[in-house]
């Protein structure tokens, strides 16, 4: 069962990429704070979850830091793929920040991934905003893949205990809260 993270890594990837190509054409705007801190704290939490003994159910962790900083490359590469950033992202860009160092100076790894989780949702904010108001500019299959991928960190954990379960729990959280803001206003037909 444990190996149910390897397909959930494949559908993420899946996923991302459909959503990578929606940013490089342009059809979607990511906001490039959010999509840069997605990726920071989601790899310190992966660090810390791997010193403090979790094994392969990190594996999901360590995907929803490293697509994000996909996303946050290619973001660069089509200028209609910008989303202006206004002094509300500025400030959750800097609590994030903030987060991150207030674990540096604990070096305790769960509060490396305590602190990791604020950080990530200071950084999620803006996007959340953005797509529960302009829901045309994210596309929910990238958290679709994150909320598969996710979901399958919690059929290799060995040991459940707060390093192996925060994140994952909260990364749950997260890409359902992202699909309804980006959902709840579309109307498919």
């Amino acid at each position: 069962m444990k190996y149910i993270v390897f397909a959930g890594t494949l559908i993420n990837l899946f996923f991302t990429f459909s959503y990578i190509k929606a940013v490089y054409k342009g059809h979607i705007q990511p906001n490039k704070i959010t999509w840069l801190m997605w990726s920071i704290a989601p790899l310190i939490a992966t660090t810390a979850a791997i010193s403090n003994g979790v094994g392969l159910s990190v594996l999901p962790v360590f995907m929803s830091g490293f697509t994000p900083l996909l996303v946050f490359m290619i973001s660069f590469a089509n200028k209609n793929a910008y989303w202006k950033l206004h002094t509300g992202d500025y400030v959750c860009g800097l609590m994030s920040i903030f987060a991150l160092a207030v674990w540096y100076i604990s070096k305790n790894p769960n509060y490396a991934i305590l602190f990791a989780i604020i950080s990530d949702g200071f950084a999620a904010f803006p996007t959340i905003v953005k797509a529960w108001k302009y829901p045309a500019t994210e596309e929910s299959k990238a958290f679709i893949g994150g909320l598969i991928l996710a979901t399958s960190s919690f059929f290799a954990i060995e040991t459940w205990n707060f390093s192996a379960l925060a994140f994952p729990i909260y990364l749950v959280g997260l890409n359902i809260l992202m699909i309804y803001a980006i959902e709840h206003k579309i109307k498919r037909v």
